[in-house]
């Protein structure tokens, strides 16, 4: 696939399996999102050609969304059932036709009978009985609570509406999942909910993301972009890393030999080239260069790219200190009762669910927000490094990436602007661009860069690694764990967080709890948490049943036996079910081969009848394996 002028990349083919879980990686601009764009026929590329497969559908969550929202959140969610609601209309409008009719015995009402008993099925396969609470489950996965589900679409921000896109898409049950930079708008719990819920998904899955946990936790396939070509790795992210690292390396020893060879070619015919007995070896020779196939190195290793944050200026033994401190806008409280305390070097991660008060935390220790009751005190001579969200959003789209810099570099960091630019992967080429035409990933490093104009004690960073690659979030990183001041580092990438921090601090409820550890002991800690609250239910119920069964031995003997009698229907259910779905499964691999052998079956293939069948079996076996699961936790 190429277009117009430079190519992204060219001759570009790969087939994309039922249940691939692919993670489309490669630096920012290689064309990730663009190839996404046209897999869903959002463009057409200049040259080739594309198959799906007929009747396939895809669900495409792109970076940015442009939405005017008039319904709720569980409104618009609800949308996503198209089909199921046409569906819907028609079984009640073939019920009403049968219903005032009295030939019951005529063809018409047979056939009437026939459409509304496949119409009814199709209902039931596609999960039309069960709409609502799938989509609740959906909407609390992905952070919303149920008190959200009535309020206007349009009152949210606009990662939380992409949340909503994100569980139209899911809930549509496509064949195809196209997702880019899912995880941007996500705290750590919905990541980890998405990944659980990706997981158990039955089709295809085309995946951009830039963080490594989210990658190695679902996918099992690696494309990576680089040169304008295609890269196959046929395994997870990390996997992936190293196989590249060894194909760089196979590829230096290559250049080198090729540059070698190129060399003693060039000697020989410079050497050769006047004299008459040659001639015939230096055209074949020089023939000989025109035609190579010149060996290119994918990158440099990104490794030796990096940068010092400035020395933090010495400061007192408390950066940041407050008490009894209330958070919010207007009437709306976000947090109360909270006291805070950061000593100097030390760091600390914020974590928690989208709208539990971090960003309103760091803005009220960077001055930008007043609290509604109590005082944030910052320590002696606390100079704050503040980079917010939408940072890059404040950037002036007409000034170019050096001038961007410039306007505020003074003193001796001055002659030092292209080595800060260069640090963060600006070309000298790069730097003469205009910031209105930077990819997302491109403004934030250049964000990022301007916080290296002055030194400071506190660094403050509310989600700094939102549209960033794995090489630039590592560039970061290593000048992040060098850096001496004290650090407050809001994040829902948990492999950036790890090792940066020794202590997180969880945002819930209008109130915060203190973990020590990185944000992974945060988490270990938090399911031991977890299923500490699950025993003391357990332990509460068993003292409420050993209390009933001293006074009523019979009840409790006769509720035992019930008991009993209800897991051995549930065990005769699962054995069943295995049976099935086993039948099932055989049957469809016979469908596979029927399928595959279009000389054969020609005729029920262009019908379309052996697909439907083969779907239909697909949709069969999910079911039962989703009450197989259902019934086995």
């Amino acid at each position: 696939m190429n277009f117009t002028g430079d190519f992204l990349f060219r001759d570009v083919s790969f087939v994309v399996g039922d249940k691939d879980r692919i993670g489309l990686v490669g630096k920012n601009g290689a064309g990730k999102s663009t190839l996404l764009k046209i897999i869903n026929k959002n463009m057409e590329p200049e040259s080739g050609t594309m198959t799906i497969t007929s009747g396939f559908k895809i669900g495409y969550l792109p970076q940015e969304i442009i939405a005017d929202y008039h319904t709720t959140v569980f409104g618009e969610a609800m949308t996503a059932f198209v089909e199921q609601k046409e569906l819907e209309k028609k079984i009640a409008e073939t019920n009403d036709l049968l219903m005032a009719r009295a030939d019951y015995e005529s063809d018409d009402y047979i056939k009437l009978a026939q459409q509304l008993s496949d119409a009814t099925e199709l209902f039931r396969q596609l999960g039309g009985h069960t709409m609502e609470g799938d989509t609740e489950k959906v909407l609390l996965g992905l952070g919303f609570k149920q008190g959200d589900f009535q309020r206007p679409l349009n009152e949210f921000s606009s990662g939380w509406q992409m949340r909503v896109s994100l569980a139209k898409i899911l809930l549509q049950n496509p064949e195809i999942i196209l997702l880019d930079e899912p995880t941007n708008h996500l705290d750590i719990e919905s990541i980890q909910w998405l990944e659980e819920y990706l997981a158990n998904y039955y089709g295809s899955l085309i995946l951009v993301s830039h963080d490594r946990a989210f990658l190695d936790r679902v996918t099992n396939r690696t494309v990576e972009i680089t040169l304008g070509n295609i890269q196959d790795y046929k395994c997870s992210y990390s996997d992936y890393v190293q196989q590249r690292m060894e194909r760089i390396e196979s590829q230096q020893n290559a250049y080198e030999n090729q540059q070698k060879q190129i060399a003693d070619i060039e000697k020989f015919v410079e050497r050769f080239r006047y004299k008459a007995t040659k001639a015939k070896q230096v055209q074949s020779r020089v023939k000989m260069l025109d035609k190579m196939d010149k060996v290119e190195v994918d990158t440099i290793d990104p490794s030796s790219i990096s940068f010092r944050f400035p020395p933090a200026p010495h400061s007192g033994r408390v950066t940041v200190e407050a008490q009894d401190l209330q958070l919010g806008y207007g009437h709306l409280t976000v947090l109360e009762k909270l006291d805070f305390h950061l000593e100097r070097g030390e760091k600390v991660a914020f974590v928690g669910r989208n709208g539990e008060g971090k960003s309103t935390m760091v803005k009220a220790i960077a001055g930008e927000l007043n609290p509604q009751r109590g005082e944030i005190k910052l320590g002696h001579q606390a100079v704050i490094g503040y980079y917010a969200q939408n940072q890059a959003m404040l950037l002036n789209p007409e000034k170019t990436v050096f001038e961007t810099i410039d306007e505020i570099a003074v003193g001796d960091i001055r002659p030092k602007i292209r080595s800060i630019l260069g640090s963060f992967l600006f070309s000298t080429e790069d730097t003469e661009k205009k910031v209105k035409v930077l990819s997302g990933g491109e403004k934030s490093r250049l964000a990022l860069a301007k916080l290296l104009l002055s030194p400071f004690n506190l660094l403050i960073l509310d989600e700094p690694t939102n549209h960033l690659d794995m090489s630039s979030k590592d560039v970061l990183k290593n000048a992040l764990l060098q850096y001496e001041g004290s650090m407050i580092l809001v994040s829902h990438d948990r492999d950036f967080l790890q090792g940066l921090t020794e202590k997180v601090i969880e945002f819930k409820d209008k109130q915060v709890k203190t973990y020590i550890g990185d944000v992974y002991d945060f988490l270990d800690k938090k399911k031991i948490e977890s299923l500490q609250e699950l025993q003391r239910a357990d332990k509460q119920q068993g003292f409420s049943l050993d209390a009933k069964s001293s006074s009523s031995n019979k009840e409790s003997y006769e509720k035992r036996k019930e008991e009993e009698a209800k897991q051995r229907k549930t065990n005769n259910r699962l054995n069943k079910l295995e049976k099935e779905i086993a039948e099932l499964n055989a049957e469809l691999t016979e469908l596979e081969a029927k399928m595959s052998n279009p000389d054969e079956y020609a005729e029920a293939i262009a019908s379309g009848e052996l697909y439907q069948h083969y779907e239909d079996v697909k949709r069969q076996i999910a079911r039962r394996e989703e009450e197989w699961l259902e019934l086995s936790c």
